[in-house]
């Protein structure tokens, strides 16, 4: 049970447990000096000199020692008072052995280096030149009692002498050395401190990079693995995972790098599409070679590059602007007034010639203003149903599709959030490029809605030839196109949108003729019910 003391009275566990330790040895050598006395009695040179005197001072010594245990466990009195209650006992006890055993020859003095050292050391060197003094002053006068009642040799006060500058050099010494050891104990502590800073530092570092990272030994057992790896990887491991077992596509890679000094391919293809770039640093620890894997995910370095790329464009958008719609509207209209004269028939189809070509311009002109409009996204939520229903009425009627053509399927309400001008520009693209390849039969163009991977999906699905497996990788790039008279910028401004939106397209392989693009809202379903509005 703790005596309840202040705060201060309570130094921390370095300080009492080598205390207690002292204590055992004191136990040890009080009791030992009972049993010498209680056994072997006067037969020995301890006690020869007075023995009863000698009995009771190790009986009494070793009732101390025990009554030091109880204050130890109540930690009452303070610490110093009770290491200076047992220096100053064991000064006093073993002086008054020692004189019981004959003085200075019976060598009982010495035993008090080791509590001199003793107190040294727990006391990080304070006052052990105090406690010093006081053996030496002990000693003294032992021996000059012995001289004046006893038979002492007044010579011995040389060894009395020598025994007291040993009390002083090993104080000092024990003073010097815990000098030393509370300095090493700073430094390791700073250092540890350090240490501590620098492994928070390398986890947030580890944590918060946005390329994957890998930390492999010399056995090629995977030490470290922060989370971006983990996402590009789709594995999370244990400590020391061994990475031919884990990853074995890395790990061919790996060694193959670690053979040749460099990697068989830059970019690592991994599972679902993606790809990494790969880059291998060495690193030496005690004479043990290991290696830090970076794993660059393309998609940031795609998206990097893509900002970069619509940062231009967007500066491109306000000249075309400015330069290209007012000198085309002219030309539009100076065209317009040259049909409305009356001409022969070759210079009207020049005229129309003229005239498509200046609407073609000025649509290119209008999908690239339409790149501005991907930081202007406001997303609300909304179901996704009610607005595709609004959007095929919208479309029949402003395309002139017969209201057979396009079929709506998955009648469930999901609820989406995204911008509704930027899903309706996108899904504007998506039929128009879908109704210029299909059929126009029945049916031939659909939209359906449904879950995938818990996440809502909305599929435009035409009839038409499809796309060529070759072509398939290059249909979101601005520009690209397979149509005479398409811009190309249809497909790459609605994927632009969906990214606008947290939101992916993607050309999908639905297993059915034609072509079909499928639109992934991120935002995970939370209101699915049965629709109550019929086909």
């Amino acid at each position: 049970m703790l005596i309840n003391r202040p705060a201060a009275d309570f130094p921390p566990a370095e300080f009492w447990r080598p205390l207690f330790y002292f204590n055992l040895y004191r136990l040890f050598l009080a009791g030992f000096f009972v049993l010498l006395s209680a056994v072997f009695g006067s037969s020995l040179s301890l006690g020869a000199y007075h023995l009863k005197l000698f009995l009771g001072a190790s009986a009494l010594y070793l009732v101390m020692v025990m009554a030091s245990f109880v204050l130890l466990r109540m930690r009452w009195p303070r610490f110093s008072l009770q290491l200076a209650g047992q220096i100053g006992g064991d000064i006093v006890v073993l002086t008054v052995i020692s004189f019981a055993s004959g003085g200075i020859q019976s060598n009982v003095g010495l035993l008090l280096l080791v509590s001199l050292a003793a107190a040294g050391m727990i006391s990080r060197g304070k006052i052990t030149l105090f406690f010093a003094a006081l053996a030496s002053i002990a000693a003294l006068l032992e021996h000059s009692y012995s001289v004046l009642h006893g038979d002492a040799d007044v010579a011995q006060f040389v060894q009395v002498g020598l025994l007291c500058i040993a009390y002083f050099a090993v104080a000092w010494l024990a003073h010097t050395l815990a000098k030393y050891a509370v300095e090493s104990q700073k430094l390791a502590q700073r250092r540890g401190r350090d240490l501590v800073s620098l492994a928070e530092a390398n986890r947030l570092v580890m944590r918060d990079m946005q390329d994957g990272v890998l930390v492999v030994d010399s056995r090629s057992m995977i030490m470290q693995m922060n989370l971006s790896a983990e996402r590009l990887l789709r594995k999370s491991i244990t400590h020391e995972s061994p990475l031919r077992e884990t990853f074995p596509l890395l790990f061919g890679e790996y060694a193959l790098w670690k053979q040749n000094g460099s990697a068989s391919r830059d970019i690592l293809q991994l599972d679902e599409g993606l790809q990494a770039r790969l880059r291998f640093v060495q690193i030496e620890r005690d004479a043990e070679q290991g290696a830090v894997i970076f794993l660059e995910d393309m998609r940031r370095v795609r998206a990097e590059a893509q900002q970069i790329k619509l940062a231009a464009l967007g500066r491109l958008t306000a000249n075309i602007a400015h330069e290209v719609r007012n000198p085309l509207s002219a030309i539009s209209y100076a065209t317009e007034l040259l049909q409305e004269e009356q001409g022969d028939t070759k210079q009207q189809r020049l005229l129309n010639i003229v005239l498509d070509n200046t609407r073609r311009i000025n649509q290119i002109v209008q999908d690239v203003m339409q790149l501005n409009r991907r930081d202007r996204a406001q997303p609300e939520t909304f179901d996704l149903d009610v607005m595709v229903r609004a959007f095929i009425e919208e479309f029949r009627m402003a395309e002139r599709v017969e209201q057979d053509v396009v079929k709506l399927e998955g009648l469930q309400v999901y609820a989406v959030t995204f911008d509704r001008g930027h899903l309706r520009q996108v899904l504007w693209n998506l039929c128009l490029n879908a109704l210029r390849y299909c059929s126009k039969l029945p049916e031939s163009l659909n939209l359906t809605m449904g879950m995938s991977d818990q996440r809502v999906v909305l599929d435009v699905q035409d009839d038409g030839h499809g796309v060529p497996a070759e072509q398939q990788g290059k249909l979101f790039e601005p520009f690209f196109t397979t149509a005479a008279n398409g811009t190309g910028l249809g497909l790459y401004i609605a994927k632009e949108l969906c990214e606008a939106n947290g939101a992916m397209l993607e050309y999908h392989d639905s297993g059915k003729p034609g072509a079909c693009f499928r639109i992934t809202f991120w935002e995970p379903d939370r209101n699915i019910r049965e629709d109550t509005h019929g086909g």
